[in-house]
């Protein structure tokens, strides 16, 4: 065979048509991802809710368990005792030391009105203070 000088005729000429090929073939492969994934995200969460207890109103809490009620004026109660916001701490850390670790819960009582910035100075002080658990009572949906 023998090989000589390639001849051009004519100027070769950008061809100017769209290549759709990877657009289609980057459609379908997005396709196929969709629908894999369409029947995971239909999955259900499982989640334990509490069963609703009604207790009649401003019922002193059992000697075991701390109970701090935030009024809507900014006051704290432990256990229905008001408490001074300087004091607070220390009361609580007098309540939770003589407790094993894993018994130093603090239930939360707010009122509707009280301050969201008040809540969570109140429930990082107990955290300060030794909690370990804390606990948020919510008002039964009527």
């Amino acid at each position: 065979m023998k090989h000589g000088p390639i001849q051009i005729n004519e100027p070769v000429r950008a061809n100017s048509d769209i290549n759709i090929t990877p657009l289609v073939d980057i459609v379908l492969v997005l396709l196929i991802i969709f629908m894999v994934v369409t029947p995971l995200l239909e999955k259900d969460i499982l989640v334990r809710v509490p069963s609703v207890q009604t207790d009649p109103p401003d019922q002193v809490p059992p000697p075991d368990q701390i109970v701090v009620h935030v009024k809507g004026s900014g006051k704290l109660d432990i256990n229905v005792r008001e408490v001074e916001e300087n004091d607070y701490i220390a009361e609580l850390k007098k309540r939770l030391d003589p407790r094993q670790e894993s018994e130093r819960v603090v239930f939360f009582v707010a009122e509707e009105k009280v301050n969201y910035g008040r809540l969570v100075w109140a429930v990082d002080s107990a955290k300060m203070a030794g909690a370990q658990t804390i606990g948020i009572a919510t008002d039964a949906v009527q």
